[in-house]
């Protein structure tokens, strides 16, 4: 049994691993322009307070290293896309990153993990940890739903890529298993309503499909890559949200 969990938490830290690099050409684009366009800093920073709560759970709970260790290099590579927006972003995007980055990444989970620390005991330094975790990772996982809702509406998965919808999916499927093997709900249900909506958006791919004509491949790879790499929030337009 220990050697399954340590092969599903492996095989989970690969899965992860891709879904924490899929905005990378994203942030290359952004160095490349010296812009951030119409690109949006608060998933990153979200994301960046995510990983945080998951490398404390994967400390402070006995056993679970490889939690801490893929969201260990989350954490690293979203300060990387949090600094480079803090450079590259137009003045009034930065003061607000830097005090969105500020307030969620630094004070919130510093000051959350400092009283745990002092005031209360292991076992509920896991619960608040493992609670937190699985909140943010809810929002997460329910991030697609805009998408799934234009797919619906306009017939087409156009605006919803095979290959991230696929690797979602996996990695869902990967840490539920997990999950079940340790016994452990705060993993497993945010992952296993990742499983679930990763379902969801396979089937909805397979309805709405259409085959593509070569004369469109550029333009359709391009948009793959700009949903894949999270093209969010408008910097003109609060309201808009991700695709």
């Amino acid at each position: 049994m220990a050697s399954l969990n340590f092969i599903f938490g492996l095989l989970g830290n690969l899965t992860t691993g891709l879904v924490y690099l899929s905005p990378a050409k994203t942030f290359w684009h952004i160095v490349q322009r010296r812009s951030t366009e119409e690109f949006e800093s608060i998933p990153y920073i979200s994301k960046l307070l995510n990983a945080y709560f998951w490398v404390w759970y994967g400390i402070v709970k006995p056993n679970s290293v490889l939690v801490a260790s893929v969201n260990g290099f989350g954490a690293a590579l979203e300060i990387i896309y949090v600094i480079i927006f803090l450079i590259f972003a137009p003045p009034m995007m930065r003061g607000r990153t830097a005090v969105l980055a500020g307030v969620c990444d630094v004070v919130f989970p510093g000051t959350t993990v400092l009283v745990t620390q002092i005031f209360f005991d292991r076992d509920v330094q896991i619960k608040v940890s493992g609670f937190l975790s699985l909140c943010f990772s809810m929002v997460a996982y329910s991030s697609p739903l805009s998408a799934m809702k234009t797919v619906v509406v306009t017939k087409s998965v156009e605006y919803m890529p095979f290959l991230l919808s696929f690797i979602l999916f996996i990695n869902g499927a990967v840490w539920t298993v997990y999950a079940v093997l340790t016994k452990d709900l705060f993993i497993g249900i945010p992952n296993g309503s990742g499983f679930i909506l990763g379902t969801a958006q396979l089937v909805l791919y397979a309805m709405y499909w259409k085959p593509k004509s070569s004369s469109k491949k550029n333009s359709d790879d391009a948009l793959e890559d700009g949903w894949q790499h999270e093209r969010l929030i408008s910097a003109d337009n609060p309201e808009k949200r991700e695709g």
